[in-house]
């Protein structure tokens, strides 16, 4: 297959803006490719990749879906790098056999129906605005088993009436040391942004007196700054956005991974990477992490919002095995499995 994969237009691929759909589409684009596939990847200005081929395209960048609100209409910066992609997309169209948009924009789904060649969407979030529902409901019956999600959780977000393809996640298990012992700290992986709930973990941290390891892009410095004012007393060790190298490294010396999202996450992609390294996940039962943790197994699935089951977890991770961990990984979440799932999906599209 000839694929040209469309990334989203909130920044660069490569800077961890992306969040989770970055390390996905840089998984299933490195299987693919070792599959013999061809894969080329367009992006914001600034994006970087050793392994996949990029192009480069100029334009602002978009604000994040998660900060507006459901009923906003749609709008786009001018010189908008979201309408020159698709732009872009439109010229060479007939270079490949499949697009596959991994933005969770307007755009991308209204042009469907006006390219020849077949356009896959991966939504990497649940429902947030109502003009994305609507073209999202409309593109699943006009072009059934064209969309993709990563969980069933996920999936309901936007009501029954959708026709999804459900196709969970994967990472390169090779670059994840499993790791048997820890050291007495949690760590906290995601964007610092106020929807990945960073304040619960600090109140964990204190109310513990626990050490905990931040590490993720700096999207609100102004989020972090009044975290540390509220909770004075919690021990938060930020790190900056790292290589999966030195993530896996510094996460495998963790306890446990905290989870505390405020919104219901399409998956977790930071869960199957903890797993990797034999760290437990706790997590809020919210979303897509309902479908990863073994509770009690792997980690513990909680109260959303609750901080006391928070801290009674934290407390409870020591019974748990992390060789445990390593195997859900090794079974459920390969690369392989990824890219028999991806691969599977394209084709049906194609063909």
């Amino acid at each position: 297959m000839k694929l040209l994969f469309i990334f989203t237009p909130v920044g660069a691929f490569g800077s961890g803006i992306g969040g989770g759909v970055e390390l996905t589409v840089q998984n299933i684009a490195k299987e693919l490719i070792r599959r013999s596939h061809t894969v080329h990847l367009a992006a914001s200005v600034g994006s970087t990749s050793t392994e996949i081929p990029t192009i480069s395209i100029l334009g602002e960048l978009h604000s994040f879906a998660q900060d507006q609100y459901r009923t906003d209409p749609v709008s786009f910066p001018d010189n908008s790098v979201l309408a020159n992609l698709w732009e872009y997309a439109l010229q060479v169209q007939h270079s490949y056999d499949l697009i596959v948009n991994f933005a969770y924009d307007w755009l991308p789904f209204y042009l469907t129906p006006f390219f020849q060649t077949p356009i896959a969407h991966f939504v990497s979030m649940g429902s947030l605005l109502n003009n994305m529902d609507r073209l999202v409901h409309k593109v699943s019956q006009t072009h059934k088993g064209t969309i993709g999600v990563y969980s069933k959780a996920q999936a309901y977000t936007f009501g029954e009436a959708v026709d999804f393809r459900i196709l969970s996640s994967g990472i390169d298990l090779d670059l994840y040391e499993f790791q048997p012992s820890s050291q007495s700290q949690l760590a906290w992986v995601a964007r610092i942004a106020p929807e990945k709930g960073l304040e619960d973990a600090a109140a964990v941290s204190e109310a513990l007196q626990i050490p905990i390891q931040v590490m993720g892009k700096m999207q609100d410095r102004a989020y972090w700054q009044r975290i540390q004012a509220e909770y004075p007393q919690a021990q938060l060790n930020y790190l900056g956005f790292l290589p999966t190298v030195k993530l896996q490294e510094l996460l495998g010396e963790c306890q446990s991974l905290l989870m505390t999202p405020k919104w219901e996450e399409a998956f977790g992609n930071v869960a199957i990477e903890a797993l990797a390294c034999g760290v437990p996940v706790i997590g809020y039962a919210r979303g897509g992490i309902i479908e990863i943790i073994r509770h009690q197994e792997t980690g513990f699935l909680v109260e959303p919002d609750n901080i006391e089951s928070l801290c009674d977890s934290v407390k409870l991770v020591p019974k748990l095995h992390r060789a445990s961990c390593r195997r859900q990984a090794e079974r459920e979440f390969s690369l392989s499995a990824l890219g028999d799932r991806f691969e599977t999906w394209f084709q049906s599209i194609i063909g």
